[in-house]
């Protein structure tokens, strides 16, 4: 139930509808996702090291309810992002990768390059890259893929 979109040397980013498809084989791996960014979808990206990992802010909702999930995984440093739900359609990650645009971000993701506003595939780029994951070399050859 997961596509993964690129892979060159260690950086890998997998497409999944939802969070819970997650398993061992997408370790280290840049994951995006159509679900909410709420704690019981951060619960499943932290069962499994990931380089990052993007949701859907879900309307935010009541007490950041939406987006509550990436204050968790800052907490073991692991890059979060949610993208606004009127860009990209919730449950839908390749949505999420063409139209995506972020709309929160932790602190992990932020000390990466990472602000609001910017597109998911940007967002990627600037994640893997500052985390080791991702060269130069990689972001030029990407569009031969």
């Amino acid at each position: 139930m997961a596509k993964v979109i690129l892979q060159t040397g260690a950086s890998r980013i997998v497409l999944m509808d939802s969070i819970s498809y997650i398993n061992e084989s997408d370790q280290g791996a840049f994951v995006v996702s159509g679900s909410h960014g709420g704690t019981s979808s951060a619960r499943y990206a932290l069962a499994v090291p990931l380089a990052g990992v993007v949701f859907n802010d879900a309307g935010i909702g009541k007490d950041n309810a939406g987006i509550a999930g990436l204050t968790m995984l800052d907490a073991q440093r692991i890059p979060a992002l949610a993208v606004a739900h009127t860009s990209a359609r919730i449950g839908d990650a390749a949505d999420t990768w063409e139209h995506g645009v972020i709309s929160a971000c932790n602190v992990s993701a932020v000390a990466r390059g990472v602000r609001v506003g910017m597109a998911v595939r940007e967002a990627a780029e600037w994640v893997l890259r500052e985390g080791g994951f991702f060269t130069a070399e990689d972001a030029e050859g990407e569009g031969e893929r």
